[in-house]
């Protein structure tokens, strides 16, 4: 290796290149201190300093103190933020769109989003696409929001191309990747493939938010950060955009499938033991304060809490704008955040960063203004950042500063309170309320014209701090994780951790564990003998996405018939079966998550109509009369009162009870299973007295169920959210208050309030129970 030899002082520095290699990067081995990754094609060389090595990332051939990795990560972060231009910290703040691997020329996977055909680009599938070069270098874009994913090989493979390309840039920050949520079987697939013993997969498979809270074991979820981290170093990502602990106190509450459940308690809990699994290193792998090579950041959302929704719509839409605080309950939403998320066990004390929602957290604000939690100096300075004392990363949700649509059932920007605003001006207020980046904002341009604002309101000082407070919450947690040492990926290593089997199998004993028994009548589970069984097909309804294209109906088979035959004999004729099971999905309108129609509004009314959470028709005659919060102001100024109170809505998946029904019709007295797959409360009333047996499971396969209907594993599972007794107590509810529902109360006598669940003895009380009770 060819160096140049330099005595500075007392310290010996020596310059010597990245040698070229084969690889896209080579590593250097430093005998007291961590392995140093670098490309051939950045021009970074490696210095020498008295024995020990470090990465001249800026090319000036001196050890600069960002480059010093024996320094802490706020000495370094301080150090870099004060050498970054205005643009550079600007880029520093953008989280990009969603980007997919392969990409075509606008980052988005092969394929279709938004109901538009895309094509991949490039002669490998790792390779980066211009558009994503262009963020990456014009706008000085560094933290990339990654969706699908080909397979951890080209995962690994993007990364590496990625972080050479970047570390070739300006000061040779390397890029933050990140991910939404992505182990789910609701993620990785509509059918969750066979579990096999031994056997590795894509990546393992777990419960969805509400699985993990059925569990009521914290532990398991920390189990399961810790291995989802692994999994995530090893596909690039170093920043998991969860978790989601929103209480769930609102049952219509269609992101309710991501959080916790109800209880704030049990949501504490598990939010602390997800986020200790997800940033604790430690051995070798730990750099400093529980922070390292095994870390992933956790951005915990959605602060401060997004489940209290007036009448369970959404805020994606204007529709869905306004969490609303009618029992006065605003401190349980907060309980998660502040007692959980804030207050780790583990020693990185506190999640790294934090993603405040979309909605205007209705007449909270003591400064007497209603805007988006995003735009909010009360929500996010006065609250967040000095009652609370946090000083990680503040992400807006993605879209908050784009303009919204022209009606409010469009899905678009999400700018709510502050409407009538700029792009420009939206970033300026965001900035000034304490937001330190920008979600799905590629392009610096509205950044720097914010910052411009600000000088002239402010000054080029005030301004200049300002900047560099965000840059060094932002670059601490890339350096922390040691990316700036070494962000490269083993493809090998890689290959063998995604997916392993020992992870896969922790995966599918989640699975097992979250799954909920509610009915069992005469004991009829498990059937341990091979019976016959009939399972009829489903009707999938067409329904509208959140871009308006409208899905193909399907009538098919609702689990993998090969697998089945595994448990019991199956036959397409009831009147030869022994008994059934009937596989549905809790009730839905649309992927919305319901509650406005344009045509509605076309008629005369006001577009807003009611969330079901039942299948048949369902008339709101003890919805509120006057709703709390007004309506849009720019789009539609006319409509002050969003009360949908007489209108009438059905399922879109109504056929599901038709199937139920008429399943029980032609089985006569021979027992029928009911299998729901929910994502939030459901009425159970339409069909309970008709089943002998019912099992609850959250974004799960079919074969954890067919698992324990067979005997193989005992149901242990607990709801963790209430299971209304009709439609009127859901009404009747209060959005922000967990567990004032009249619950449901089966033909068995059982009541399907939160905690509970049936193991073969009958109604489990155990440790779990005692600890988080009923209506706690």
């Amino acid at each position: 290796m060819k160096g140049i030899f330099l005595s500075i002082g007392f310290a010996l520095l020596s310059i010597a290149v990245c040698a070229q290699t084969a690889s896209t990067y080579r590593i250097i081995e430093n005998r007291n201190g961590p392995a140093l990754g670098c490309s051939p094609k950045s021009g970074v060389a490696i210095l020498t300093v008295n024995g020990l090595k470090f990465k001249d990332l800026n090319r000036n051939g001196k050890l600069d103190r960002y480059e010093d990795w024996r320094l802490s990560a706020e000495e370094r972060a301080k150090d870099l933020a004060r050498k970054m231009t205005v643009e550079q910290i600007a880029g520093l703040m953008l989280y990009s769109g969603h980007q997919a691997i392969p990409a075509n020329e606008s980052g988005f996977a092969a394929g279709t989003y938004g109901g538009k055909p895309f094509s991949a680009s490039g002669a490998n599938p790792w390779d980066l696409s211009d558009a994503q070069k262009k963020f990456l270098k014009d706008d000085n874009l560094r933290h990339v929001l990654l969706v699908g994913v080909k397979s951890p090989e080209v995962a690994a493979r993007w990364s590496n191309e990625m972080q050479a390309y970047v570390e070739g840039i300006g000061l040779g920050i390397p890029a933050n990747n990140s991910s939404d949520p992505r182990h789910s079987g609701q993620v990785t697939g509509s059918t969750v493939a066979e579990f096999n013993a031994g056997a590795g997969g894509e990546i393992s498979v777990w419960p969805d938010g509400l699985g993990m809270a059925a569990t009521f074991e914290p532990e398991l979820v920390k189990k399961f950060g810790e291995i989802a981290a692994r999994e995530y170093r090893a596909l690039g990502i170093a920043t998991a955009l969860s978790p989601q602990v929103d209480p769930a106190t609102e049952p219509r509450w269609y992101r309710s499938s991501m959080t916790f459940g109800e209880s704030p308690e049990l949501a504490t809990d598990m939010a602390r033991a997800y986020i200790d699994g997800f940033q604790t290193s430690t051995g070798k792998a730990e750099i400093a304060g529980g922070w390292g090579y095994e870390s992933v950041n956790a951005m915990v959302k959605h602060w401060p809490g997004g489940g209290a929704e007036e009448g369970g719509r959404d805020g994606h839409w204007a529709f869905g704008k306004f969490a609303v605080y009618p029992g006065n309950n605003f401190a349980a939403q907060l309980m998660p955040f502040t007692e959980g998320a804030f207050r780790l066990e583990g020693k990185t004390a506190m999640a790294s960063a934090v993603m405040p929602y979309y909605t205007i957290s209705h007449n909270r604000a003591k400064d007497g203004t209603n805007l988006a939690n995003g735009f909010s100096k009360y929500i996010i300075t006065d609250l967040l950042r000095k009652e609370y004392n946090y000083d990680g990363v503040v992400c807006s949700d993605w879209m908050i500063t784009a303009d919204e649509g022209k009606s409010p059932g469009d899905f678009w920007g999400k700018p709510w309170g502050v409407e009538s605003k700029s792009v420009v001006e939206r970033h300026y207020i965001a900035l000034m309320a304490g937001m330190d980046q920008f979600g799905g904002n590629n392009e610096m341009g509205p950044v720097i014209e914010a910052y411009r604002m600000g000088e002239k309101e402010h000054g080029k000082k005030f301004m200049r701090n300002r900047f560099e407070q965000s840059a060094v919450r932002l670059l601490k947690n890339i350096f922390r994780l040691g990316l700036f040492e070494n962000p490269y990926l083993d493809v090998r290593k890689s290959v063998e951790t995604v997916g392993s089997p020992e992870f896969m199998q922790e995966g599918y004993n989640a699975q097992l564990k979250s799954v909920v028994m509610l009915k069992n009548k005469g004991n009829l589970l498990p059937i341990k003998e091979r019976k016959t069984v009939y399972i009829p097909e489903i009707y999938t309804p067409s329904v509208k996405d959140w871009w308006g294209n409208w899905s193909k109906p399907t009538l098919q088979m609702p689990a993998d018939i090969e697998l089945v035959k595994k448990y019991y004999n199956v036959t397409s004729d009831p009147s030869k079966a022994d008994f059934a099971i009937v596989f549905i999905s809790g009730p839905y309108t649309n992927n919305d998550g319901g509650g406005y129609d344009k045509n509605d509004r076309k008629a005369g009314g006001n577009g807003y109509v009611p969330i079901t959470l039942q299948y048949g028709t369902y008339t709101a005659a003890d919805a509120r009369e006057h709703s709390i919060a007004a309506g849009d102001p720019v789009v539609d100024p006319a409509i002050t009162n969003r009360s949908y109170r007489g209108k009438t809505v059905t399922a879109s998946n109504t056929t599901d009870l038709t199937t139920v029904l008429t399943t029980r019709e032609m089985m006569g007295d021979k027992p029928v299973i009911v299998v729901a797959n929910l994502s939030r409360g459901m009425v159970f009333n339409e069909f309970e007295s008709r089943a002998d047996g019912i099992l609850v499971r959250f974004s799960v396969g079919e074969q954890p169920v067919l698992d324990i209907i067979s005997g193989k594993y005992e149901p242990s599972g607990l709801l963790p959210m209430q299971m209304p007794a009709n439609m009127s107590t859901v009404e009747k509810q209060y959005e922000d208050v967990p567990f004032d529902m009249e619950c449901h109360k089966d033909t068995e006598g059982n009541v399907y309030d939160f905690g509970y669940g049936l193991n073969w003895k009958g109604a489990i009380r155990d440790a779990r129970t005692a600890k988080y009770g009923t209506k706690k």
